[in-house]
């Protein structure tokens, strides 16, 4: 994979503590130079005159040498001016959790953020009701199985993954999923006596790499003072963070979580930094959706409740906390991207091989739905380019998108070879309705499908349809060739 850059930079702070002492923060920004919410009101009550022409001559770079970040990215492209951006977008209003919904810091955070692991040791299963039927008595009595299925493996001194992996394919406890899914994608080591050691080295370079790609670091260290407070100073790249600050406030607008300032930034945050890490696709919008399962899974770990959709403010929590969570999930999010990083590149082949292979699938499994389509020119490049580019998160919730990702994690191509056979599997499942419509319904229907009250159970039977298909089918690729199709590559092998 092309990576923008080899490494994050030498040029570090010998103490985080002088950092922050030498560092003159401007009162209409925040420690990495993003504009403050209180500068921003600030500068709409003044009226201030209209933007200047983005063609004009941006006068060059401003502050110390260029971040090790910024390497690759040409000198040619414009950089932004974050507080004119925050301008064009306007003043956000931000949700405020009810008096009394706030929840609680687990007050053993520190030893959960020092290792992952001493979270296991937290879990208390609540008794079951006095009213509980033997139905929910067997399925109180099964998860706290399951449960303690998972601890005995994650508490073992190395980790078994095959054996992590078969039993997170049917679905993983919210008390375990964050270690659980750290594991599987590679980020922590099944070691144990290295996970303290790699959590403390990983999060410092994510940590690191973000004032470096802000250009904060490098002019404490020089001696020299601050950087403008323009996002030319910043050194920021203006098409990636003029897009990435139009995403986020959009992002999973209807979970209060995705509206709060706090969360917002780290969003930005992880965008940014990942694109700039990789130029040959930079940022692509979906990419800010394919981060929200991951910092709300970790964010969970270090509050009582794991339920952190509504009434919880992350701005309320320790730095520490925010800044781990934050790290967490950029470094996650970047073994997810590894394997699929085709589907954002220049042209996206990634998704075009998808689409085919969907489309070849869809012949094999409903050959009918598939003549039907064709009939009413209904293009499947029309409808799934937005399954294969979001992983069908715009089609579900982010908790269906969880315990979705639970099985994708489990399997050896999840994201990318197993995600075709999910998404065939969701299209038949329209077939009954999709064969009566024509070209407008069916690209209306497919637009808002109906899975707003979808439940788990709802999940897990199309995770079950998805393997069949692909237990028929994954080593078959010329039967899985639709005829008159010569081409070979079809995304299934």
């Amino acid at each position: 994979m092309n990576q923008g850059v080899d490494s994050w930079g030498r040029d570090q702070m010998e103490d985080e503590e002088e950092e922050e002492e030498d560092i003159v923060y401007d009162d209409d920004e925040d420690e990495f130079g993003l504009p403050s919410i209180t500068s921003m009101r600030k500068k709409q009550k003044q009226n201030v005159d209209p933007l200047p022409s983005r063609g004009a001559d941006p006068g060059g770079r401003i502050g110390g040498s260029a971040s090790a970040l910024s390497v690759g990215l040409g000198n040619s492209r414009q950089r932004a001016n974050s507080s004119d951006i925050a301008e064009e977008r306007g003043v956000p209003m931000y949700p405020t959790a009810k008096k009394g919904e706030e929840k609680i810091l687990r007050p053993q955070y520190k030893d959960v953020l020092r290792d992952p692991a001493n979270a296991l040791n937290l879990i208390n299963h609540a008794p079951p009701p006095k009213s509980a039927t033997p139905k929910e008595m067997d399925q109180y009595s099964s998860r706290i199985s399951r449960i303690n299925k998972f601890k005995r493996l994650l508490q073992t001194s190395t980790v078994p993954l095959a054996e992590l992996r078969n039993l997170a394919w049917s679905g993983v406890p919210d008390e375990v999923r964050a270690m659980t899914w750290q594991l599987l994608l590679g980020y922590l080591p099944t070691n144990c006596e290295r996970r303290i050691s790699t959590l403390e080295r990983k999060r410092k370079e994510y940590l690191d790499g973000v004032r470096q790609a802000f250009e904060r670091g490098n002019a404490a260290v020089a001696g020299k003072p601050p950087a403008s407070t323009t996002g030319r100073g910043r050194g920021l790249d203006e098409a990636i963070w003029h897009q990435i600050s139009i995403d986020v406030p959009r992002t999973c607008p209807h979970i209060q979580l995705y509206g709060y300032e706090a969360t917002q930034r780290s969003l930005e945050r992880i965008l940014y930094v990942w694109a700039i890490r990789h130029p040959a696709s930079g940022y692509v919008q979906g990419i800010n959706d394919l981060a929200t399962p991951f910092w709300q899974v970790f964010l969970g770990v270090y509050v009582t409740d794991l339920n952190v959709e509504e009434g919880m403010d992350p701005g309320q929590l320790p730095k520490s906390v925010l800044d781990a969570v934050e790290a967490d999930t950029f470094w996650c999010l970047t073994k997810l991207l590894d394997g699929i990083q085709d589907n954002y590149i220049y042209a996206q082949p990634g998704i075009h091989r998808q689409v085919r292979a969907l489309r070849d699938l869809t012949m094999r499994i409903d050959a009918t739905l598939a003549k039907h389509l064709e009939k009413e020119g209904v293009e499947f490049m029309q409808f799934s380019f937005r399954w294969m580019n979001c992983l069908l998160m715009r089609e579900m919730s982010v908790q269906n998108t969880i315990r979705m990702w639970d099985t994708y994690m489990a399997e050896e191509q999840g994201f990318s070879r197993f995600h075709i056979y999910v998404c065939a599997a969701f299209l038949v499942k329209w077939s009954d309705q999709l064969v009566k419509m024509d070209f407008q319904e069916v690209m209306m229907f497919l637009q808002a499908l109906p899975t707003k009250d979808w439940t788990e159970q709802d999940i897990e039977l199309l995770l079950s349809e998805a393997f069949i298909w692909q237990s028929l089918f994954q080593d078959s690729r010329a039967h899985l060739r639709s005829t008159g199709d010569p081409s070979p590559d079809n995304g299934l092998q």
